[in-house]
């Protein structure tokens, strides 16, 4: 089954959160207009249908390779690359300043979608070298942007972003690289990393390592962490590449998904020492990585979309065309239904639908948020959207990739007993999204990051203005009293209410409970998410005629879904003394 674009739905949600049609009016996007956004994306969506798709399953298939050496991909992988980078796809989203085009988040993340939908092996090699550019841009000195961003801007070379260690997983205080100054500005970098996303390739010319490792005076735990530019080979002063540093790919990680991403073990200085540059300030190196890891999220829950999205529309092709038993809707009709027809088939689709548009929109909404964040006209607009988008930012990553999932499993249980072979491609979709919810923070990490430092954000103001801002939409839908939306603004309205009462509660618990906040935080995360995409889904088709699809499934969204979050927030609230009591005891014995 071909993959094409969901261009309209992207256009529809952008228009719903992201406000796509006051673009030339509201003076944050100077010189960009709403028909400016829609061919762009639907240029993306050619390109991702033409060129990355027809790739995705050859990929899984072949996977990536290590070979005397050298770190092969699948057949097609370096002829897209280059269209990749001819394109102009990889400036995109970079600054001007150093060769790119300059576009917003409202941009970059529905773009990131398509790419990851269409092939999220390939997808990821961008992904990470943007967040490369960020970190630094972020950290780097003048002398280190003009030296390599041009370059990984254009998409001759790319990025990776190195911590983990066989020792040190998501807990980075106890990593062990070396740095040592040579006193010429340089420092010898030893040690080896893991699970290094294009650490090594046959796609770009050059790639350039972000390493965290410790100088020889550094503090212990996180707070001795420095973060250094390793390249794969060294750059001369006229820009031209020079001899190969001291870093090679020591193996390629054989996993469940994502089989034509190279997942690297990087080994650097086994023969003395590769050469790298500081960025940003000694012991300061966490701080300067993170800049990548938040940029890194939200492209994360983007990814999560684009699956969910591939494997939905991979599973109503099969739903049409597939033939079994006969529905109630047959009016005596002879022959067998289209499985589409019966009832639980149409649950399945719906759920897959539904959750797909709703994390969807929760990630475009954090994007327009890191647009106001940056393009603001004042600090305090820029300040509080940054920090609502550090609020949403959690839902985003966590959200997504975990609908990316249920969505994908869903897809496998459309095709029965064919799901569960790989001639119909859907298992393929559940083994990619499986590391979602793993890598740039584990979601239970997220989550824990939502209650303990985002609920917390300006005194608590900022959370209390996005559940106003929901309170606002509920009394909207409320208000339209539109038969065709069924019982949604009843189901918003306790949704909304099962929220309010676990965010009191997470109030209470942080100063002196704080175990049971952490024991709670991933249920909470999960009614916060539902309530929010209930919300914007509801919003959106506030704005469709009777008899829309899109009011149909906002109704579905709030009908069947919705419904969850009192028990969930039930969870939040009595489920955690039963998590802590008996935490090393006779339990896990």
């Amino acid at each position: 089954m071909t993959y094409q674009a969901p261009v309209d739905d992207i256009v529809f949600s952008l228009k719903t959160v992201a406000a796509l049609g006051e673009m030339d009016t509201s003076g944050l996007y100077p010189g960009l207009d709403a028909d400016t956004v829609m061919a762009v994306i639907e240029e993306a969506g050619k390109f991702g249908a033409e060129v990355l798709a027809p790739l995705n399953a050859v990929g899984d298939r072949i996977g990536s390779k290590l070979t005397d050496g050298k770190v092969m991909t699948p057949p097609g992988f370096s002829a897209a690359y280059l269209q990749f980078v001819e394109g102009g796809w990889s400036a995109l989203p970079c600054s001007e300043a150093y060769g790119g085009q300059g576009l917003p988040e409202i941009v970059a993340t529905p773009v990131g979608e398509i790419w990851n939908a269409a092939n999220v092996s390939f997808g990821l090699c961008p992904l990470l070298t943007q967040g490369a550019i960020h970190a630094i841009e972020a950290g780097g000195s003048d002398e280190l942007k003009a030296k390599f961003l041009p370059k990984m801007v254009a998409g001759a070379w790319t990025g990776t972003m190195n911590l983990t260690e066989p020792h040190a997983g998501s807990d980075l205080g106890p990593l062990s690289a070396r740095a040592e100054p040579q006193g010429d500005g340089t420092y010898r970098i030893t040690g080896t990393k893991i699970f290094i996303t294009y650490g090594d390739h046959d796609m770009a010319e050059n790639i350039i390592h972000l390493v965290l490792a410790r100088l020889p005076d550094a503090p212990p735990g996180t707070r001795g962490i420095s973060l250094f530019l390793v390249p794969k080979y060294l750059v001369n002063g006229d820009g031209s590449l020079g001899d190969r540093n001291d870093v090679i790919c020591a193996g390629v990680e054989h996993k469940l998904g994502i089989m034509a991403s190279p997942t690297c073990v990087m080994k650097f200085g086994e023969n003395g020492g590769a050469t790298g540059y500081l960025v940003g300030e000694e012991n300061r190196g966490l701080a300067t990585m993170f800049v990548m890891m938040n940029a890194a999220r939200l492209g994360v829950g983007a990814q999560g979309v684009g699956i969910a999205e591939r494997a939905t529309q991979h599973a109503i092709a099969y739903a049409k065309e597939r033939r079994q038993g006969k529905s109630l809707s047959a009016n005596g009709s002879g022959g067998m239904s289209p499985i589409i027809e019966h009832a639980d088939i149409r649950r399945m689709l719906l759920t897959m639908k539904s959750l797909t548009q709703a994390a969807r929109m929760i990630c475009y909404a954090t994007a327009r948020e890191l647009d106001i964040g940056h393009r603001g006209k004042d600090e305090k607009e820029r300040k509080d959207a940054l920090n609502r988008a550090a609020l949403l930012t959690p839902l985003a990553k966590a959200f997504s990739t975990d609908i990316a999932n249920e969505v994908a499993s869903l897809g496998v249980q459309v095709h029965g007993g064919m799901g569960f072979v790989e001639e119909t491609g859907a298992a393929q979709y559940l083994r990619d999204a499986r590391i979602l919810p793993i890598y740039e923070g584990t979601n239970g990490i997220q989550a824990i990051d939502l209650v303990t430092r985002k609920l917390t954000l300006d005194g608590g103001a900022t959370v209390t203005a996005f559940l106003s801002g929901l309170a606002g939409i509920v009394a909207s839908v409320r208000a339209a009293n539109r038969s065709d939306f069924g019982h949604t603004a009843a189901r918003l309205g306790e949704a909304l209410v099962s929220l309010q009462s676990a965010t009191l509660w997470m109030a209470q618990m942080l100063p002196g409970n704080t175990e049971k906040a952490l024991a709670s935080a991933t249920p909470y995360l999960r009614v916060m998410s539902l309530t929010a995409g209930g919300a914007y889904l509801a919003k959106g088709a506030l704005s469709e005629p009777a008899g829309s699809p899109r009011v149909a499934i906002a109704r579905f969204f709030a009908e069947n879904l919705l419904t969850e979050t009192k028990s969930l927030a039930e969870a939040v609230q009595h489920g955690a003394d039963s998590v802590l009591v008996d935490a090393h005891g006779a339990v896990f014995a």
